[in-house]
């Protein structure tokens, strides 16, 4: 298998206006997320780029980027539309898509999803957890929660995600934004309209699960650092004060 890893990002975001751009630790955070994709040493790594300023940035720190239509209303839609560009040939038959705001997301992330794929030949679609944070985030409708069928201990097949609170004791797995697609479910996703348990829970990766899509998780041993709002902004940038240089 084959895979190439796209980071979409664009300038209009509603809590954090022109947040790829943001400082964090000298570099802009887009690069910070470029660079740790990078390491993953899974496959060329892309910027879909919904604005010339971020494509700017990524080619002046070495990267590449490839322009987008700004207007398009996903990230998902974002990276298909740079892999049409990219890979006319199709070339690339998983593609990782990695979101641009964890400026910190470990490399290990992105190599297990495409593991993931490769083990499992009845998952289409490949995604990250890890266990929750504390208490409070099992209430957190902004904790996006995955119910999994373990198999073992480090990975289990999806059967729902959902902000609510879920009853009853066992663990509680935190989903984050790292998707590894087959080539073929990623065209069916992002062709199909938004489905009615993706609307109400505002979870995009229902959709997939009410077109049939398998989705599979792997565990890890916690989230990335994701950077949503200025708060997030500021824990980000300490966060890049105390690693070492």
């Amino acid at each position: 298998m084959s895979a190439i890893v796209l980071i979409p990002a664009r300038l209009s975001a509603a809590r954090l206006p022109g947040k790829p751009l943001a400082d964090i630790g000298g570099a802009p955070m887009i690069v910070r997320v470029l660079r740790q994709a990078e390491q993953a040493g899974v496959g060329p790594v892309v910027v879909a780029a919904g604005d010339v300023e971020i494509a700017r940035a990524v080619e002046a720190a070495g990267g590449r980027a490839v322009l987008t239509d700004p207007a398009l209303p996903s990230g998902s839609d974002r990276v298909l539309a740079a892999l049409a560009a990219i890979d006319p040939a199709r070339t690339y038959d998983i593609v990782v898509n990695v979101q641009g705001d964890m400026p910190f997301i470990d490399p290990l992330a992105i190599r297990v999803c495409v593991q993931l794929l490769t083990d499992e030949p009845g998952c289409d679609i490949a995604t990250t957890v890890a266990p929750e944070g504390s208490v409070a985030e099992r209430s957190d409708p902004d904790v996006v929660k995955a119910v999994l069928a373990m198999r073992g201990e480090h990975r289990g097949r999806a059967l729902y995600f959902t902000r609510s609170v879920l009853f009853g004791d066992g663990p509680i797995w935190h989903h984050f934004g790292v998707y590894a697609y087959r080539r073929a479910a990623l065209e069916r996703f992002t062709a199909a309209p938004p489905s009615p348990l993706e609307q109400r829970e505002k979870l995009e990766q229902l959709r997939a699960m009410e077109l049939g899509l398998s989705i599979w998780a792997a565990v890890l041993p916690h989230p990335p650092i994701s950077v949503d709002n200025p708060q997030d902004l500021a824990a980000a940038r300490r966060y890049a004060e105390s690693r070492p240089a």
